[in-house]
């Protein structure tokens, strides 16, 4: 197993001419993302940057940020990718709970050095990254990953799928979000190329198809969510492709889409992989035969991990499992996922969530993080939020309880949330009540609500 921080420098000694990275603009060979790495490397060790520390890297996917990502592995730093659309309150609460030793927004003007330093050597427990999901105080949770649970994923992923050096893998995940583990450092790990969606063809179902096609993708990673935007929207399954493999993860993928997708593309290998941020991928299904009245199973222990149902609550225990969130006691023993799931013909299903985390355009959510956010607004006196739909067709609403009588519109208040919340939770329609349900404890009904809206 190579080391995580070494896989761009092996690549490149093996095959210093073969491409890398594609952002759109330009391509760049291993030999130029290793050079680029280790200059970046050396300007960081003269800004006094080293084990442990912390570099906040708020910028737009490039090969250049890829390039600091890697250089802060280098010198056992640890670096915390913040996607640059996120509203400027929620990067400020990153910030304060990373306290890292340096934030960039540009890598083009990140410090630089002539010579390399002698790559640091990190154990396998030291932190890697820490990705941050959405928390249910209404404070990001920073997710601390280490060099150990990263490799163990990587190195699984890449057997599974079977990678290699004449792959081009596309990256449609942001950086702060685990799908793009596999997009990078599997491709590094094969010698391969990594291709990155542009942000203005990420979310254009008919433009995410053509980069599909035109760049030559043969392994694609994304959510379902994009997968049939592209399957309803643009024409995916009548296009010729290159795939060999596709996968998807992050939420539920119907199985009659998956049938069509399985019917449409018969030598393409399929992949619904399941896990949270937490554990990264946990447990993977390979589709063969798709039943339609079922749902599509998240199948068997992947990467070396222990998956088992206490009461019926999905928990994993192994080498994937994160060392803890960032400034909270380390995780102690197997993880408690939170979701439900059951055995059926010796694979796991996936059964929804024991609490009020929901899986919303691809991206687990915190209501409680949403509800913090609006409660914020001066004008409304309480609120609940509920899930309208399920599955795919999953929508945010609100219920809102106006402060003095207040006027409250959805304009007001998406706006309220975009000031304060990532894309993926701003809410998607409000209604306006007298009071909020309770139940005989006092607490928000929920169950009374989500019947309120159907």
């Amino acid at each position: 197993m190579t080391a995580l921080h070494r896989l761009v420098s092996e690549a490149a000694r093996r095959t210093p001419q073969a491409p890398a990275v594609h952002d759109g603009t330009t391509t760049i060979t291993y030999r130029e993302l290793d050079d680029r790495a280790g200059h970046l490397a050396a300007g960081l060790r003269e800004q006094g940057i080293g084990k442990g520390d912390r570099i906040v890297i708020t910028a737009d996917k490039s090969a250049d940020t890829i390039a600091l990502m890697q250089a802060a592995l280098r010198v056992g730093a640890i670096y915390v990718p913040v996607a640059p659309a996120n509203p400027a309150a929620r990067v400020e609460k990153i910030i304060r709970s990373a306290r890292p030793k340096l934030v960039i927004t540009d890598p083009r003007t990140a410090p630089t050095a002539g010579s390399a330093p002698e790559i640091h050597e990190p154990e396998p427990d030291d932190p890697a990254y820490v990705l941050y999901t959405s928390g249910s105080t209404g404070e990001p949770k920073g997710v601390c990953v280490s060099h150990r649970n990263a490799e163990a994923f990587v190195s699984w992923a890449a057997r599974e799928t079977g990678l290699h050096q004449g792959d081009r893998l596309s990256n449609h995940a942001p950086f702060n979000f685990d799908l793009s583990v596999f997009d990078l450092y599997g491709a590094f790990h094969a010698g391969a190329a990594v291709d990155l969606v542009p942000n203005d063809v990420a979310y254009h179902p008919a433009e995410l198809t053509d980069f599909l096609v035109t760049r030559g993708i043969t392994v694609w990673y994304s959510v379902p969510s994009a997968l049939l935007l592209m399957m309803r929207q643009g024409g995916l399954l009548h296009r010729d492709n290159g795939l060999r493999v596709c996968v998807f993860a992050g939420e539920p993928f119907p199985s009659d889409q998956v049938l069509e997708l399985r019917k449409a593309w018969p030598n393409t290998r399929l992949f619904n992989w399941y896990g949270p941020t937490e554990t990264n991928v946990c447990t993977s299904y390979e589709v063969h035969d798709v039943d339609p009245s079922r749902p599509l199973p998240i199948g068997s222990p992947s990467c070396g991990n222990n998956v088992e149902l206490d009461d019926g609550e999905i928990v994993v225990d192994g080498p994937t499992v994160m060392l803890g969130y960032w400034g909270e006691p380390p995780q102690r023993g197997p993880y408690r996922t939170g979701d439900l799931g059951r055995r059926t013909n010796g694979v796991l299903e996936y059964r929804g969530r024991r609490d009020a985390m929901v899986k919303v355009r691809g991206h687990r959510v915190e209501l409680g993080e949403i509800e913090t956010a609006l409660a914020a607004h001066p004008d409304v006196g309480a609120v609940a939020v509920v899930v309208r739909g399920s599955g795919l067709e999953a929508k945010l609403h609100a219920v809102v309880v106006p402060r003095n009588d207040k006027r409250l519109g959805l304009v007001g208040l998406k706006r309220h949330c975009a000031e304060r919340l990532p894309g993926y939770m701003i809410i998607d329609s409000p209604s306006v009540v007298a009071e909020l349900p309770r139940t005989a404890n006092g607490k928000t009904d929920r169950t009374a609500l989500s019947r309120g809206i159907q």
